[in-house]
């Protein structure tokens, strides 16, 4: 993978780092600036384990990829990434939610990024 690609790579693994970590440090901050009010409750406890889980697992597995050369830890994320965009579109059709077409063009264009990426990790010798 040429290091510019690398450097593109990692931008999102950046943004996922901080996004997690700021729900585990102020989630109604963070979890505001993502559309959704912090639960009372067994449901705050699900919002903050469950998102930073989300934001942080990609994040590592990202991280994974780019500096071990291995293009399986890349899938993963990418798969996290192009399942949520799905998901959030049959949330719109199935339950009647706003259609959130920045996060869903977010997840499309990283979860392609990353897809491009493993492609062009050489196998190790």
């Amino acid at each position: 993978m040429s290091k510019a690609l690398k450097i593109i790579v990692l931008l999102p693994a950046l943004l996922f780092t901080a996004i997690g970590l700021r729900i585990l440090v102020d989630p109604a901050g963070a979890l505001g600036e993502l559309g959704m009010p912090l639960l009372d409750g067994l449901g705050r406890s699900t919002q903050i384990g469950d998102l930073s889980a989300f934001f942080i697992t990609a994040a590592i597995l990202i991280l994974l990829g780019v500096f071990t050369g291995k293009k399986e830890w890349l899938y993963a994320p990418a798969l996290l990434l192009g399942l949520t965009a799905a998901f959030r579109t049959w949330a719109t059709i199935g339950h009647e939610a706003p259609l959130a077409v920045q996060q869903i063009a977010v997840e499309v264009v990283v979860t392609l990024l990353l897809l491009v990426a493993a492609r062009h990790i050489k196998p190790a010798t």
